[in-house]
């Protein structure tokens, strides 16, 4: 048993409230259950009960014996004297306020099936521990479930950026460009596109936008590929001494080369490629921000993201080291990633912020829009009979497995509630 299993069965009445009586003798009426805290002190905020004849409204805290209390040491902690209940599954001892006053205490009872159910939830090691009774649950159950999670996932993805636009003083076309430039590294280089973008300002890329040899000098320069001596290229030659130029105008100083990865990449997907692309599309899309804030459709979107790097790297992947004849065009399912992971979360975002419940809408619907991803967690859930119609419900699947399955937060996710809860 767990504190965490009887807050729950507190957070959604599943406990017996006919006949609570105190260990004060006194009749416990439940008026309201209040609201689970998640900072400290307390772990319900603005319950109501009636005590015998009197009326409480306050905070409730939850043992599972009442002696942890004081194990706990909130017999000192004045933070808890306006606990007005304090709920257990057993209570061994007498609780007590600061001032020595006697805080009433109820055992909580529940059918045992709950926690049967719970348990065995829980001690499932499977790919998710509702995988043998998942089936049962009504399918329009889950896709109610599913909405709530794309929502979470949106304001889940909403903490990065937030903490972005205050670094940057909320400049979202900034944040944007920088987020942007995360995506550009498709997770395994992430953080050194990021990087880069933090360490080069777009104001400094705004000054040059009508020369994309610039554009590429700066953002090759600051990223750290242009610091070897790599001979009979004239191209890295040039941007090389473009560079030192700029770097010197905007007294800049460049990353380590090192920080980029390229062990396990198909070429197509070399840091050095992708830079390419990322620096033809600030070049074709001057104030992108702004442009994709008007956008109505993907497919309008998508013309924005129609981008193919400069011609040199036709036939390069790296600097120095010539390769076949390959136009390097961002890809479809490129796009989609980017589209997924920054477009979308901006666009919800931004008008959350602004109150336009517009943008918010159709940053939903964009999603719905576009294909799913085409990952193992997808893969999985389809063999369990869940199917990803769309980018939609894929977010909402990689938020279930990974902030609900992988966690055992079944005690928070509507669909184990309903097994839980479910009586055969």
């Amino acid at each position: 048993m767990t504190e965490e299993f009887l807050h729950y069965l507190w957070k959604y009445s599943l406990f017996e409230n006919n006949n609570l009586i105190a260990d004060t003798g006194d009749n416990i009426e439940i008026l309201k259950l209040g609201e689970p805290n998640t900072n400290a002190g307390p772990d319900f905020l603005n319950v109501s009960v009636k005590i015998g004849s009197t009326k409480w409204v306050g905070n409730l805290e939850i043992h599972l014996n009442s002696s942890d209390w004081n194990k706990h040491n909130h017999i000192n902690n004045k933070a808890y004297d306006n606990v007005i209940l304090h709920v257990v599954l057993n209570n061994d001892q007498i609780t007590k306020r600061t001032n020595e006053e006697i805080i009433p205490t109820v055992e909580l009872k529940f059918d045992k099936y709950l926690y049967n159910n719970y348990s065995r939830l829980i001690s499932n090691e499977q790919w998710i521990a509702c995988q043998n009774e998942i089936n049962k649950v009504d399918d329009f159950f889950i896709d109610y479930w599913l909405n709530v999670l794309l929502a979470d996932r949106l304001e889940l993805k909403a903490k990065g950026i937030y903490n972005t636009l205050k670094a940057t003083r909320n400049n979202w076309e900034e944040t944007f460009y920088i987020h942007l430039a995360g995506s550009f590294g498709f997770n395994l280089n992430s953080v050194p596109f990021e990087m880069l973008a933090k360490s080069l300002p777009i104001k400094y890329l705004s000054k040059h936008k009508n020369s994309l040899f610039q554009i590429e000098a700066l953002l090759f320069g600051q990223a750290g590929f242009l610091s070897e001596n790599i001979l009979f290229d004239n191209y890295y030659e040039k941007l090389s001494k473009e560079y030192t130029y700029l770097r010197t105008k905007f007294q800049l100083k460049s990353l380590d080369k090192h920080i980029w990865k390229f062990l396990r990449l198909r070429p197509g997907n070399f840091p050095t490629v992708r830079l390419a692309q990322f620096a033809a599309l600030i070049y074709n899309s001057s104030g992108l921000f702004s442009k994709i804030i008007e956008c109505k459709s993907v497919e309008q979107l998508h013309k924005y993201f129609s981008i193919t790097a400069s011609e040199y790297w036709n036939n390069h992947f790296l600097f120095g080291k010539e390769s076949k004849e390959k136009v390097k065009k961002l890809g479809e399912s490129a796009f989609y990633i980017i589209f997924i992971n920054t477009i979308v979360p901006f666009l919800f975002i931004y008008g959350k912020s602004n109150g336009k419940e517009d943008l918010k809408e159709r940053a939903v619907d964009f999603l719905t829009k576009i294909p799913a991803e085409q990952n193992n967690i997808i893969k999985k859930w389809g063999e369990l009979g869940i199917n990803a119609k769309n980018a939609f419900y894929s977010q909402a699947l990689l938020q279930l497995k990974n902030e609900y399955c992988n966690k055992k937060n079944c005690l928070n996710c509507q669909i184990g509630n309903k097994i839980i809860t479910s009586a055969t």
